[in-house]
Protein backbone atom coordinates (compact mmCIF):
# COMPACT_ATOMS: atom_id res chain seq x y z
CA UNK A 1 0.00 0.00 0.00
CA UNK A 2 2.11 2.68 1.52
CA UNK A 3 3.73 5.29 -1.02
CA UNK A 4 4.50 8.36 0.85
CA UNK A 5 1.21 10.26 -0.16
CA UNK A 6 -0.31 6.73 0.51
CA UNK A 7 1.16 6.71 4.05
CA UNK A 8 0.37 10.34 4.37
CA UNK A 9 -3.33 9.74 3.29
CA UNK A 10 -3.13 7.05 5.78
CA UNK A 11 -2.05 9.32 8.75
CA UNK A 12 -4.43 12.40 8.01
CA UNK A 13 -7.45 9.72 7.65
CA UNK A 14 -6.59 8.31 11.32
CA UNK A 15 -6.30 12.22 12.57
CA UNK A 16 -2.45 11.73 12.98
CA UNK A 17 -0.76 14.78 13.70
CA UNK A 18 2.77 14.20 11.89
CA UNK A 19 5.68 15.83 10.17
CA UNK A 20 7.27 14.83 6.83
CA UNK A 21 11.30 15.43 6.95
CA UNK A 22 12.98 15.82 3.53
CA UNK A 23 16.68 15.08 3.61
CA UNK A 24 20.02 13.95 1.57
CA UNK A 25 19.50 10.38 0.64
CA UNK A 26 20.59 8.14 3.42
CA UNK A 27 20.59 4.25 3.35
CA UNK A 28 21.37 2.91 6.63
CA UNK A 29 19.60 3.82 9.99
CA UNK A 30 22.11 5.75 11.40
CA UNK A 31 23.00 7.94 8.31
CA UNK A 32 18.79 8.72 8.30
CA UNK A 33 19.11 9.52 11.96
CA UNK A 34 21.94 12.02 11.07
CA UNK A 35 20.46 13.32 7.82
CA UNK A 36 17.05 13.99 9.79
CA UNK A 37 18.99 15.45 12.93
CA UNK A 38 17.54 13.20 15.43
CA UNK A 39 19.48 11.20 18.36
CA UNK A 40 19.52 7.38 17.00
CA UNK A 41 17.63 6.43 19.70
CA UNK A 42 14.53 7.94 18.11
CA UNK A 43 14.75 6.90 14.62
CA UNK A 44 13.06 3.73 14.35
CA UNK A 45 13.98 0.98 11.91
CA UNK A 46 12.12 -1.76 10.50
CA UNK A 47 13.96 -5.18 9.71
CA UNK A 48 12.24 -7.73 8.29
CA UNK A 49 12.74 -11.52 9.87
CA UNK A 50 11.21 -14.93 8.68
CA UNK A 51 10.47 -16.96 11.49
CA UNK A 52 8.96 -20.56 10.91
CA UNK A 53 8.05 -19.70 7.54
CA UNK A 54 5.99 -16.08 7.68
CA UNK A 55 7.14 -13.12 7.95
CA UNK A 56 7.67 -10.57 11.01
CA UNK A 57 8.63 -7.04 11.00
CA UNK A 58 10.81 -6.01 13.85
CA UNK A 59 11.17 -2.25 14.78
CA UNK A 60 13.81 -1.42 17.09
CA UNK A 61 15.88 2.14 17.45
CA UNK A 62 18.90 2.81 15.62
CA UNK A 63 21.27 2.62 18.36
CA UNK A 64 20.22 -1.06 18.73
CA UNK A 65 20.78 -4.18 16.59
CA UNK A 66 18.28 -7.63 17.46
CA UNK A 67 19.38 -10.05 19.42
CA UNK A 68 18.09 -13.34 17.17
CA UNK A 69 17.65 -15.52 20.65
CA UNK A 70 15.14 -12.85 22.24
CA UNK A 71 13.60 -12.04 19.42
CA UNK A 72 13.02 -16.16 18.23
CA UNK A 73 11.56 -16.34 21.76
CA UNK A 74 9.52 -13.63 21.91
CA UNK A 75 7.63 -14.66 18.77
CA UNK A 76 7.50 -18.25 19.85
CA UNK A 77 9.73 -19.18 16.71
CA UNK A 78 12.10 -22.35 16.13
CA UNK A 79 13.45 -20.97 13.24
CA UNK A 80 14.32 -17.29 12.28
CA UNK A 81 16.52 -15.65 9.52
CA UNK A 82 16.71 -12.21 8.42
CA UNK A 83 14.43 -11.82 4.95
CA UNK A 84 16.53 -11.42 1.40
CA UNK A 85 16.22 -8.36 -0.20
CA UNK A 86 13.74 -10.12 -3.13
CA UNK A 87 11.36 -10.47 -0.12
CA UNK A 88 11.37 -6.84 0.27
CA UNK A 89 10.48 -5.87 -3.30
CA UNK A 90 7.66 -8.47 -2.75
CA UNK A 91 5.98 -7.46 0.26
CA UNK A 92 7.35 -3.59 0.19
CA UNK A 93 6.72 -2.89 -3.81
CA UNK A 94 6.08 0.97 -3.52
CA UNK A 95 8.90 1.73 -1.33
CA UNK A 96 12.68 1.91 -2.18
CA UNK A 97 14.38 -1.20 -0.74
CA UNK A 98 15.25 -1.01 2.50
CA UNK A 99 13.06 2.41 3.31
CA UNK A 100 9.71 0.60 4.68
CA UNK A 101 7.64 2.70 7.00
CA UNK A 102 7.09 0.79 10.50
CA UNK A 103 3.53 -0.35 9.33
CA UNK A 104 3.85 -3.91 8.46
CA UNK A 105 0.06 -3.59 8.88
CA UNK A 106 -0.54 -1.48 6.01
CA UNK A 107 0.97 -4.72 4.05
CA UNK A 108 -0.96 -7.67 6.24
CA UNK A 109 3.25 -7.92 7.99
CA UNK A 110 2.65 -8.67 11.64
CA UNK A 111 4.72 -6.14 13.65
CA UNK A 112 6.91 -6.67 16.86
CA UNK A 113 8.43 -3.52 18.58
CA UNK A 114 10.79 -3.48 21.07
CA UNK A 115 10.38 -2.23 24.57
CA UNK A 116 12.99 0.24 24.47
CA UNK A 117 11.46 1.91 21.35
CA UNK A 118 7.87 1.88 22.85
CA UNK A 119 9.14 3.88 25.22
CA UNK A 120 9.73 7.06 23.07
CA UNK A 121 7.68 10.19 23.32
CA UNK A 122 7.82 10.38 19.65
CA UNK A 123 9.94 8.37 16.81
CA UNK A 124 11.23 8.97 13.21
CA UNK A 125 10.89 6.83 10.25
CA UNK A 126 12.01 6.03 6.91
CA UNK A 127 8.85 6.80 4.51
CA UNK A 128 8.94 4.53 1.70
CA UNK A 129 12.32 6.63 0.23
CA UNK A 130 15.56 7.49 1.17
CA UNK A 131 15.18 10.86 1.05
CA UNK A 132 11.68 11.34 3.34
CA UNK A 133 11.17 10.49 6.78
CA UNK A 134 8.41 11.19 9.07
CA UNK A 135 7.82 12.19 12.45
CA UNK A 136 5.04 11.61 14.92
CA UNK A 137 4.19 10.41 19.05
CA UNK A 138 4.77 7.35 19.45
CA UNK A 139 1.39 6.56 20.90
CA UNK A 140 -0.34 7.62 18.02
CA UNK A 141 1.56 5.04 16.28
CA UNK A 142 0.82 1.98 18.41
CA UNK A 143 -2.70 2.67 18.07
CA UNK A 144 -2.65 2.09 14.38
CA UNK A 145 -0.43 -0.74 14.13
CA UNK A 146 -1.21 -2.57 17.39
CA UNK A 147 2.38 -4.22 17.68
CA UNK A 148 3.35 -6.96 19.86
CA UNK A 149 5.89 -5.48 22.16
CA UNK A 150 9.02 -7.32 23.54
CA UNK A 151 12.78 -7.02 24.70
CA UNK A 152 14.59 -8.49 21.55
CA UNK A 153 17.39 -5.58 21.26
CA UNK A 154 20.93 -4.52 22.41
CA UNK A 155 23.04 -1.38 22.16
CA UNK A 156 24.93 -2.09 18.66
CA UNK A 157 28.04 -1.48 21.35
CA UNK A 158 27.22 -4.74 22.81
CA UNK A 159 30.37 -7.21 22.65
CA UNK A 160 32.34 -4.93 20.60
CA UNK A 161 35.70 -3.95 21.69
CA UNK A 162 35.25 0.19 21.57
CA UNK A 163 39.02 0.76 22.20
CA UNK A 164 41.01 3.84 23.28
Amino acid sequence: MAKIADLAKYLNDNKIQYQVIAHDPAFTAHDVARATHVPDSELAKAIIVRADGGFWMAVLRADQIIDQNLLRKALGAKELHFAHEEDLSFLFPDCQIGAMPPFGNLYGVPVVVDTALSEDTEIVFNACTHTRAIRMKYADYERLVRPRVAVFAQSEFVGKDLGA
